[in-house]
């Protein structure tokens, strides 16, 4: 079933779709993120401006590097030690949709290892949005439950796997490096 759903998912982000999906996190709505006008539909969905950065997710560290031009070491030692999911934010991103690089040339990146998402990403071949499954400014729905119609009609697919949960997750932490190392951290 789960093989199956990853090759839907695919198939609508291949051919420009948004979909809503669970993630090692809580339910993300994504997209291929390499793709523009892609990103500017999540946009939309969330009704946000598109000033406020969303994160991609990624299967393995070595993809990192395919979307930041220099990936500070210490980001290695962060994703192999993390415990719990946590997302990065890298000076000097690339080959990403430029509406979903900040202003200030940064991208958030975590490399998920919950076993959907990261099939999700392997399969892909690309990163992947990752945001929130809510209008901006409303609670994150912290299960599949909790997403309110708007948001489900307004995706092109709906992953048919992890539905049924219950349990509360988080949002991931968050930590921003700078080029020279230094460690800023957003939210734990």
């Amino acid at each position: 079933m789960m093989k199956d759903e990853i090759k839907k998912a695919c198939e609508v982000m291949r051919g420009g779709g948004v979909i809503l999906y669970p993630t090692d996190t809580v339910w993300g709505i994504g997209c291929d993120a390499t793709n523009e006008e892609a990103v500017k539909r999540v946009f939309e969905i969330k009704r946000r401006a598109d000033s406020k950065a969303m994160l991609v997710l990624v299967d393995s560290p070595v993809k990192v590097e395919y979307y930041v031009e220099e990936v500070p070491q210490v980001a290695w030692d962060l994703i192999e030690m993390a415990v719990r999911p946590l997302t990065i934010i890298y000076d000097g991103a690339r080959n990403l949709a430029p509406n979903l690089i900040a202003s200030d040339g940064t991208v958030g990146i975590r490399v998920t290892g919950e076993e959907f998402s990261k099939q999700l990403c392997f399969q892909f071949r690309k990163a992947i949005v990752s945001t929130s499954a809510n209008v901006s400014g409303e609670p994150a729905p912290a299960v599949f439950s909790e997403i309110s119609d708007e948001i489900k009609d307004a995706v092109d697919y709906v992953v048919d796997f992890r539905r049924e949960e219950t349990g509360h997750s988080k949002p991931s932490s968050i930590i921003k490096l700078g080029r020279g190392g230094e460690v800023k951290i957003i939210r734990e």
